[in-house]
């Protein structure tokens, strides 16, 4: 990811400030937040202070979406460590119900052939986000959770609404099945993963291909959005201030979703899906997160359905953490049991 000088000062700046010693940064961020029995990490309260000061937002309506993109983009990678050198990072084309899908494949030294990967779906509310947002997270991932990671390029909205981008997805999984060989993975060991709409993606692979040749062999869901009727408690516990918003989620869905879409449908909402038979989760909650409580009672569906579910839920975080792990020390942490996880996944 390029930066402009600017960024570049703003980036090293913020970075530096996170470093700080525990006392300074509590000290420079004020009263503790506590909210709903949780304590906010004292290293995203000083960021989120920042945030406020600096009058930036992760949705503005008025804002172009291309711009919205472009910022995203670029906020994504503030906080990202340094680039993993890995064996091989190139852009791959998968085939779509559109047309070719964009997607960049990830290959960590050391792995034989057949090895096993993870087909990861970006956040960004199916509006924002890209590969290059989510870069450094599937280094990452490929890297510590030594498999291979291919990211996909889905198509967003408005200019694609519902069901583009999940059709593009599901087309996605099914290529890199068909084409393991070529990727150099083994089929049986292909999991699902994505962060927020990219784990909403997730689920809903794993639903609607159910009881096909090749299925996920396991799920890897980063706060993942699972009601389109935004009727969680949670959403309204943490409407604002903590980088997603309410006013944020019902931009994204209403710009997501046609007018006369129903919101309860499982292709848009897994919660209200039939869960039997989908294969073992990790679902990973963040406390001061607006998706909190619908990831959690996913989770809780899941496993009421007779699958194998873990749910770990990190009090202090805040969504879109996976993005945060090169500066934010519980971040970083969670990554570290999520890529243990799918290690532990992949040798079953």
């Amino acid at each position: 990811m390029k930066f402009t000088r600017r960024q570049t000062i703003e980036r090293q700046l913020a970075r530096s400030l996170l470093g700080l010693p525990k006392p300074l940064l509590r000290w420079l961020g004020g009263k503790p937040v506590v909210r709903d029995g949780l304590t906010l990490d004292p290293q995203l309260q000083l960021l989120l202070k920042l945030q406020h000061l600096s009058g930036k937002k992760l949705v503005r309506s008025q804002t172009p979406v291309a711009r919205m993109r472009a910022n995203l983009d670029i906020e994504s990678n503030i906080f990202t460590p340094k680039p993993d050198a890995l064996e091989t990072v190139r852009e791959v084309l998968l085939e779509g119900p559109a047309g070719a899908i964009a997607a960049r494949l990830y290959r960590p030294h050391g792995l034989e052939n057949a090895s096993p990967a993870l087909v990861f779906f970006h956040g960004g509310g199916f509006v924002l986000g890209s590969l290059d947002s989510h870069d450094a997270p599937c280094r990452w991932l490929a890297l510590n959770a030594g498999c291979v990671v291919i990211s996909v390029d889905y198509r967003l909205a408005p200019e694609h609404r519902f069901p583009a981008g999940i059709e593009d997805a599901i087309a996605a999984f099914r290529d890199v099945t068909k084409r393991a060989a070529e990727f150099g993975i083994d089929a049986a060991h292909i999991a699902v993963g994505g962060d927020s709409a990219g784990g909403n993606l997730a689920t809903v692979i794993a639903q609607q291909v159910r009881g096909e040749a090749l299925t996920p062999c396991f799920q890897l869901l980063f706060y993942p959005t699972t009601d389109a009727t935004l009727s969680s408690a949670s959403i309204n516990t943490f409407a604002s201030g903590f980088l997603l918003e309410r006013a944020s989620m019902e931009y994204f869905v209403n710009t997501y979703l046609p007018p006369a879409q129903d919101r309860q449908d499982p292709r848009c909402s897994p919660l209200f899906g039939e869960l039997k038979g989908l294969p073992p989760a990790l679902v990973i909650t963040a406390g001061f997160d607006p998706l909190r409580d619908e990831g959690e009672a996913y989770a809780a569906q899941m496993k009421a359905a007779g699958v194998r579910v873990e749910v770990r839920r990190y009090d202090s975080l805040i969504h879109g953490f996976i993005n945060m792990i090169g500066g934010v020390d519980t971040a970083a942490l969670a990554m570290h049991d999520a890529a243990a996880a799918l290690r532990a996944a992949f040798a079953h």
